[in-house]
């Protein structure tokens, strides 16, 4: 299962204690779901936590229940598909939100129905579960709301904007989107909707991801610090050598002997460990500026 199917099992196992939240949460779904009109009501989805939920949410939002279930569409495969063609119930659904079934609607959100904290999670959950996906952490972060209502999509970014986030909005093959790129608001709002437990693992997610990356980051400035140790070594043996071959070694100050004799013994320590092995030990800083004279010297 993906991580946005195991978001929604979580989202569904959110108890209906409440009618109005139950009435919120469906409101959602209809205003994300693939038909809402005054024609048909038709949800479509391959989540089976969301296909049970369904029949119990309408019967407690409006005391009524689908014309069309799943067990009706054999050939329906992995979809569950619901339907209302019914005109008595679409009414009584038209009108618990406040339009007129006898005028075309135009899709908007009711705000009054959504004064509560508790009125718009649900609203956010059914919203979710009718049209959201949300990308596993492990590769990116991404949560999304899709619906094909354009003035529903617009309502429902200033909602959420009321709500203290900070969404984005894309039109995408005939659907508004309304998306999140933001990991914290992701996991705040998962946790809003009912999903807390998600939202923990999308965190623990973040905390690894984040782990690797750091480990990775002191591993490659290892590497290219172990590379400017070897390559500066190089260097100085090569210098060294040079000075070797001049017959200039013997001519040198005492210092830069003992300099000579410990850099060709330990060519692969750093300057701080070099400078360690002097007895007794001298600063980097001295021994920096004694191999620098040598490389000049090499030079000259």
């Amino acid at each position: 299962m993906s991580f946005s199917s195991d978001v929604k099992g979580e989202l569904c196992r959110e108890a209906m204690s409440k009618q109005c939240c139950s009435l919120a949460e469906a409101y959602g779904v209809l205003l994300y779901c693939n038909t809402f009109s005054g024609r048909e009501v038709r949800i479509i989805t391959e989540s089976a936590d969301f296909a049970a939920r369904l029949p119990k949410l309408f019967q407690k939002a409006f005391a009524l229940s689908f014309d069309r279930t799943p067990e009706e569409d054999v050939e329906a495969g992995r979809k569950y598909i619901f339907q209302i063609t019914d005109q008595k119930k679409l009414a009584t659904i038209i009108e618990a939100f406040g339009y007129d079934p006898q005028q075309h609607i135009v899709l908007h959100i009711n705000f009054a129905l959504l004064e509560e904290d508790c009125c718009r999670a649900a609203f956010l959950r059914g919203a979710f579960l009718a049209g959201g996906s949300v990308t596993d952490p492990e590769k990116r972060y991404h949560l999304e709301l899709a619906t094909s209502h354009a003035q529903a999509s617009r309502e429902m970014t200033a909602l959420l904007r009321d709500m203290g986030y900070d969404p984005k909005d894309v039109g995408r093959n005939g659907y508004q989107v309304t998306y999140f790129k933001n990991s914290q608001q992701i996991e705040e709002l998962l946790t809003r909707m009912g999903a807390p437990l998600s939202a923990m693992e999308m965190m623990n997610a973040k905390v690894e991801k984040d782990l690797r990356n750091e480990v990775n980051r002191r591993v490659n400035c290892e590497a290219a610090n172990v590379g400017k140790v070897v390559d500066a070594a190089q260097e100085q043996l090569a210098a060294i050598s040079r000075l070797y071959e001049l017959g200039r070694v013997e001519e040198l100050p005492a210092k830069l002997k003992e300099t000579i004799v410990l850099r060709e013994t330990y060519p692969e320590l750093s300057l701080s460990e070099l400078a360690a092995e002097f007895d007794p030990p001298i600063s980097k800083s001295a021994l920096n500026h004694r191999l620098r004279k040598l490389v000049e010297l090499s030079r000259r």
